[in-house]
């Protein structure tokens, strides 16, 4: 996923002229080196066809499915330690009280309630542009980085108690990051459509996603290619508590 342009742009065209010869010696020339190009990548194998170029897709596709089974696992250990905590702790109940906020502010444990979500997705693949608006470009046509970071910051502003993506809790240190057309959030990848649910008061919510300049920018692109955008009320909601790991790797706490 690249970033986009505010907004789309018509392609310039300029008048290119060269004597006929000249052209298809060039052609010519260039398809030669195409041909050694493509001989010395492939070394003997099909380029189409070759194993090893999947050999990253699947990789990444197995990382993916392997943290999910840890999260699975690291969930139901944590399970395990509170439930042992909770027979004789040796805290007071205003700890233990304090203890529980603490884990609601972090996103540790469930939280239900009224919610909203939004779903957004790439465009079809035969989109073409609405009259009126210039031809897409293939980043025209493809959910960015930017437009999923827009709508988690909105919900953040308008009051949000708690927001998952896709199935994954949100919590302060997590990133939102996308490569190629592929979203990787906590060690696992996803692919359009991505759906994001946030709990909190759906009124201030919608208005928040209203308000977000980012947003209007992109319903632009939905309006103009065909981009997917949907807004859902949902009167009652339970999201996931974060089970991944809470320790920081590229930063400490401030003393």
């Amino acid at each position: 996923m690249s970033n986009s342009a505010d907004s789309p742009q018509e392609p310039v065209r300029r008048p290119f002229r060269h004597p006929v010869r000249v052209l298809t010696a060039a052609v010519f020339a260039l398809a030669g080196l195409i041909f050694v190009t493509s001989a010395n990548t492939a070394k003997g194998t099909n380029i189409r066809t070759d194993s090893s170029l999947l050999k990253l897709s699947d990789l990444i596709q197995q990382r993916s499915g392997k943290n999910a089974a840890l999260d699975d696992s690291n969930a139901s250990l944590r399970d395990d330690i509170d439930s042992l905590a909770q027979r004789d702790d040796g805290s007071t109940k205003a700890e233990d009280a304090r203890l529980k906020a603490l884990e609601r502010e972090a996103g540790t444990t469930k939280l239900s309630g009224r919610a909203v979500a939004v779903t957004l997705d790439d465009a079809p693949p035969d989109a073409t542009a609405k009259p009126g608006y210039p031809d897409p470009q293939p980043n025209d046509l493809v959910i960015h980085q930017q437009d999923l970071q827009a709508v988690v910051n909105a919900l953040w502003q308008g009051g949000a108690r708690g927001i998952r993506v896709m199935d994954q809790r949100l919590i302060s240190t997590s990133a939102v990051r996308c490569v190629g057309n592929t979203l990787i959030l906590q060690g696992r990848v996803y692919s359009p459509p991505y759906k994001i649910t946030a709990v909190g008061s759906p009124d201030s919510l919608k208005k928040a996603l209203d308000n977000s300049p980012a947003i209007q920018n992109y319903l632009l692109y939905v309006k103009a290619y065909g981009l997917g955008w949907k807004v859902d009320e949902r009167e009652a909601v339970t999201l996931p508590g974060y089970s991944g790991t809470v320790d920081l790797h590229y930063a400490k706490p401030a003393k």
